[in-house]
């Protein structure tokens, strides 16, 4: 390493450590994460339970279940070795609070505060940028109107690529702004479009069509990436294992990493968590048929990991 490269990897770190966060990876060992309990986010609350079909919501939420199952979420989590964190409650969020990870996203250079494309999630950013404040995280940036930006469709390839899904809840304003706050630190952002789905009320994000499981394989839903994506991936050096397609409703694709081979997925997609296992990978679950499947969020966006590595 010349003298140059160290003191430019010595800066590196000094900025990590005074932002108390760091990114750049969805599969190195998870030390911090911040989650959101139903109980939090008013799951257990009739006003805001009511609001399940305007959401989106497969029916009305079953707040002892769902919080039964959040609890197995953490545990797992603390299995894991990693310290485990609660959003703070406040009177606006609303039962998608508890899918944590796409109001902000982490970097090593700071919180990049996001905004949100479904409405009601929008004063969700304001909650993570004061969580950051009072866990003394620096905040790098917002996103700002009429940009739209959820970390649902943020995948960092490596430490200085961020590929980023243009949809129904990224425009292309919100991955423009992206660009011109990680442009300074030497991160390319790479848009990466995606399919119609369901439509606009749907959460279709890229992160329900591709997680990272090691820094070489990816678990994929192929039929429903793009040409180019795949392309992509393949010229970075990924390998693929595709889910069960009989599990794509319950959100087979959405499996977080834990790093060192480690994965925590959803208990009911026993097909495609059996594949994982037979490709080397330590498959930890929890069942997510309330907490996840009927709110259209996996493991990933359960949980805004804060430190890895």
């Amino acid at each position: 390493m010349s003298a140059g490269e160290k003191s430019e990897v010595e800066a590196l770190a000094t900025t990590v450590a005074e932002s108390r966060s760091n990114g750049h990876s969805m599969v190195d060992t998870l030390r911090r994460v911040m989650v959101c309990s139903p109980r939090t986010a008013g799951w257990n609350k009739p006003e805001y339970a009511a609001q399940w079909r305007e959401l989106g919501f497969l029916h009305k939420p079953n707040f002892n279940e769902a919080q039964a199952q959040h609890e197995l979420l953490w545990r797992e989590l603390e299995s894991a070795g990693a310290e485990v964190v609660e959003l703070p409650p406040a009177d606006c969020l609303t039962l998608d609070a508890v899918y944590v990870h796409d109001a902000s996203l982490t970097t090593d250079f700071g919180l990049v505060v996001l905004r949100p494309g479904k409405t009601n999630r929008v004063a969700e950013s304001e909650q993570h940028c004061g969580f950051g404040d009072l866990s003394g995280i620096r905040i790098l940036g917002k996103i700002i109107a009429p940009a739209t930006a959820e970390a649902g469709d943020m995948v960092w390839l490596n430490a200085k690529t961020l590929l980023v899904g243009n949809g129904f809840r990224t425009n292309s304003t919100g991955i423009a702004q992206l660009r011109d706050l990680l442009r300074p630190k030497g991160v390319e952002v790479i848009p990466a479009p995606l399919p119609y789905g369901h439509g606009p009320s749907a959460c279709l994000h890229l992160m329900s069509l591709m997680s990272l499981l090691d820094e070489h394989t990816a678990l994929v839903d192929l039929p429903w990436l793009a040409v180019e994506t795949v392309e992509l991936l393949k010229t970075r050096g990924y390998k693929f294992i595709e889910i069960d397609c009989a599990e794509r409703d319950t959100l087979a694709c959405n499996v977080l990493a834990l790093g060192g081979k480690r994965l925590l997925a959803i208990k009911e997609n026993a097909k495609t968590n059996a594949k994982l296992r037979a490709a080397g990978f330590d498959v930890r679950n929890f069942p997510g048929s309330e907490l996840c499947v009927n709110g259209g969020g996996g493991p990933t966006c359960l949980t805004r990991p804060l430190w890895r590595g």
